[in-house]
This record gives structure tokens, sequence and C-alpha cells, in this order.
């Protein structure tokens, strides 16, 4: 077990208890433009923060796909959504990620880790 005091202040912060989901956004720069891989970024981080849901985001810079983007996978439930704009994230958010039921016409894969 890690004792950084610093460590452990990022981990309180990011507040992981009751986390039911895990949402990993790519945004770029080789499936999609970044800039608009950040701008569904920014639409993830503020309503998740916005709704106070118990899900974990994590941005990153590849998932080894290229094209498409830009890729969310959600985790449990281990679904792939390609081409994920400001818009889609929006509506993902609400039926999937707060409703519990997959945006189905946008999923690409499915991979549960369960």
């Amino acid at each position: 077990m890690n004792t950084d005091p610093d460590i452990a202040d990022a981990f309180k912060k990011m507040d992981s208890t009751g986390a039911r989901r895990h949402v990993f956004l790519c945004v770029g720069p080789n499936c999609c433009a970044t800039e608009a891989g950040l701008a569904t970024w920014d639409v993830l981080k503020a309503r998740l923060k916005e709704l106070n849901l118990p899900a974990l985001r994590t941005k990153a810079a590849c998932f080894r796909i290229c094209r498409g983007g830009p890729w969310m996978v959600v985790y449990p439930d281990g679904i792939w959504y390609g081409g994920v704009t400001p818009d889609r994230c929006e509506r993902i958010v609400r039926e999937h990620i707060v409703g519990g039921r997959p945006v189905a016409e946008w999923i690409a894969q499915t991979h549960p880790l369960l």
C-alpha cells in the first residue's frame, strides 16, 4: 500500500466510493481531431459532475482503433461507442450511464469484463 500523502489525497479527491461505472474516452489524435475529442470530453466531464453520478471517467490518447473516434468505452458493461460527438455523449450519459440502457444503434462492440 502506498503511503504517499499526495497520492492518498488524489484518491480522496477522485472519490471512487460507490462508483458503478468507469467511462473511458479516447480523444485522439489518431482516431479523430483532438479538438473534437476534447469537446466530447468537456461534455462528459461536465455532465457526470453536474448529475453527481457514481461513475469514474478517464481520458485517453489511444484505444488502438485509430479511426472513427472519439471512442467511448463504458465498464463494467464493456460497451464501445464510436464517433461520440458532444450530442451523442449527452444521450449516452442520459440513457446508458443514468438509465442503464445502452444506446443500441451506436454500439460498435460489446465486451463485458464480468
